[in-house]
């Protein structure tokens, strides 16, 4: 589906923000407010739109990034999606490069998060993982 300057600048607004009322997100785009909500439905619709959700950061958390390297005959979204499984991680990526699988994880301390890694470690098809402790956020 082709997207218009308005269809992106309005992903961008919902992106800082996706609790920003559509009467608000009409005058920044200029339109009206029942044609933001026909926007935004077809956005949705079309799977663009995947799931409007919040960014939090709670006192005492800690996130980390795990790579994940794979081996054959596993394939990588099989890998993906059981990582995916545990409770804990945020989102995972499969990339190009020398590793395969990136993993966003929050827990309450490293000692869960050494549980998550030795969890990911034990699924089929992993082979080495590397982490990486986030010490600071910038959004």
């Amino acid at each position: 589906m082709p997207l218009d300057e308005l269809d992106l600048k309005l992903l961008r607004l919902l992106k800082e923000n996706a609790r920003t009322p559509y009467s608000k997100l009409a005058k920044e785009l200029g339109i009206s407010e029942s044609a933001v909500r026909k926007r935004i439905s077809r956005l949705i619709k079309t799977g663009i739109i995947k799931k409007m959700t919040i960014e939090y950061e709670l006192e005492n958390e800690v996130k980390a990034i795990i790579l994940v390297k794979t081996q054959p005959p596993i394939p990588v979204p099989e890998v993906s999606k059981n990582i995916l499984k545990i409770p804990g991680v945020e989102a995972v990526y499969e990339l190009t490069g020398e590793y395969d699988i990136l993993a966003i994880i929050r827990a309450s301390g490293v000692d869960m998060i050494n549980k998550f890694i030795d969890e990911i470690r034990t699924i089929p098809g992993v082979i080495s993982t590397y982490t990486m402790i986030v010490l600071r956020t910038w959004v």
